[in-house]
């Protein structure tokens, strides 16, 4: 039996992307998937442009006033910065429409930066999702199961929910006021673990290490794995799946490691592996000892070990790291 096309479902709406970066264009091409017409779509630069033509293809690209005045569900996956000038800028010119949907994919904002429109008569919605993106079709098979922060006045909630269900997301409803700590918590979650990924892999590419992501890979795999699955028992949380010197109250490896990363960034300038190691180890430790993973006293000397020396180098004493620039 042919399974029905997506097209004739009831409730399709026309849907106009502004911004097709990496996440306009893929969520617009889910839409589409899901029976929703792309009408419109705007794009400035070359990749854009080339971005919506591979995942978006047939759909005219103009400009932002006349992509809003074509559609019922206007999709705006522009800069976080940008988006309160977006916003005010097309009700200046009278171009939202009364009952029009408008979503935004900021995860920074809810719906008070919609203000503007929502003066205008529109439905506001702010849905983002927890993920990265490549701008390209391998990430609608990673939309299925995605977690969708989705913030919306009450009444037009479910509007949003039933949005995120159609493309294979999973919606969670949270609160306006809580977006900015939401999405500081995304932030240093997924961004500041590139940065780790990247302070261990110099330092092994220093150690003589010919692929460091190589080698890093199955570690912090197994490392996120347990971390993630503790995180969802009822003991207390990530940090009981910590392994290494810090878990074991292994003070003098933890000041092993302070002397070979001082002497590392002082021949390459990394200083930043420096305060990123102590910064954490601090935090693993106080985190072990709140949990009970460590007693006291073995605390006290996991601290006195990352903590000696903690001075010894400076920003200024390895090169600038503007100085190419």
């Amino acid at each position: 039996m042919t399974p029905p096309d997506p097209a004739s479902r009831p409730g399709r709406l026309g849907v106009g992307v502004v911004g097709s970066g990496r996440v306009g264009a893929v969520l617009g091409s889910a839409l589409r998937g899901a029976g929703h017409p792309v009408v419109a779509v705007s794009a400035i630069s070359e990749a854009s442009r080339e971005r919506a033509a591979t995942l978006l293809p047939g759909v005219p690209v103009l400009d932002i006033p006349e992509v809003v005045r074509r559609s019922e569900l206007v999709l705006l996956t522009v800069p976080d910065d940008a988006l309160a000038d977006l916003v005010r800028g097309l009700a200046d010119v009278g171009a939202w429409q009364v009952g029009q949907i408008v979503v935004h994919t900021s995860g920074r904002f809810g719906v008070d930066v919609l203000a503007p429109a929502r003066a205008a008569g529109v439905i506001p919605l702010a849905l983002h999702p927890a993920m990265t993106f490549t701008g390209t079709s391998l990430d609608l098979a990673r939309l299925v199961g995605c977690s969708f922060a989705v913030t919306a006045p009450s009444p037009v909630l479910p509007i949003g929910q039933a949005l995120v269900v159609e493309i294979g997301g999973e919606p969670v409803v949270l609160a306006e006021e809580a977006r900015g700590l939401y999405h500081a918590a995304l932030a240093h979650g997924a961004n500041h673990l590139v940065v780790l990924v990247a302070q261990a892999a110099q330092a092994l590419a220093a150690a003589g290490v010919g692929d460091p992501g190589r080698m890093l890979g199955p570690l912090l795999e197994a490392a996120l794995d347990g971390a993630l699955r503790a995180e969802g028992t009822d003991g207390p949380g990530a940090i009981n799946a910590l392994t290494g010197p810090v878990r074991r109250g292994d003070a003098g490896t933890v000041r092993e490691h302070g002397v070979a990363l001082t002497t590392f960034a002082a021949a390459t300038g990394a200083v930043d592996v420096v305060a990123g190691y102590r910064a954490l180890a601090r935090s693993a430790t106080g985190r072990a000892l709140a949990a009970g993973l460590i007693s006291p006293a073995a605390a006290q000397e996991l601290l006195d070990g990352i903590n000696e020396d903690a001075g010894a180098l400076h920003v200024e004493d390895g090169p600038d790291p503007q100085e190419d620039e």
